[in-house]
């Protein structure tokens, strides 16, 4: 059985604590304002379900950074989570903290699915108070418009 699970949870002013988990383990990391982190990783998902092969998103936890490697191979995705010295460094500078394969239909559901939780308990106007910017609205309406597309009729 194929369990994703992503949860956002804004921590103090600029911060946001994220726990990932599968069926076999989960990993907590940070994320701060200075990176625009959630834009980035709703953005690589989109481009995943719309078809691209390898996109990344990278949490800026200053000065640790946390990256997300995707690749797709048909409807199979391959996640691998990287901890970082610094976010500059080349990925084999990191050590895999978290990997996962999944279907495309699943990564795309525990996105939207995190980012809908997030807005539900907080609303856009307290997200942007605690996070310092604008809730990412444009980039999860296209994450679930390109996911409404890529499913099956």
């Amino acid at each position: 059985m194929t369990h994703l699970r992503l949860t956002w949870a804004l921590s103090g002013p600029g911060w946001a604590d994220c726990v990932v988990s599968d069926h076999r383990s989960e990993v907590e990391v940070t994320a701060s304002y200075l990176t625009s982190a959630p834009e980035d990783l709703l953005t690589a998902v989109t481009r995943l379900t719309t078809g691209g092969t390898e996109c990344r998103a990278q949490f800026e936890a200053e000065p640790t950074a946390y990256r997300w490697i995707f690749y797709r191979e048909g409807a199979h995705v391959w996640i691998r989570l990287l901890e970082l010295a610094h976010g500059s460094a080349h990925d084999n500078r990191g050590t895999e903290i978290w990997s996962t394969q999944q279907d495309i239909d699943v990564v795309a559901r525990a996105v939207i699915r995190c980012f809908d939780e997030v807005v539900a308990e907080h609303g856009e106007s307290a997200y942007r108070g605690k996070w310092g910017e604008h809730f990412p609205r444009t980039e999860l309406e296209a994450l679930r418009t390109a996911w409404r597309s890529a499913r099956p009729s």
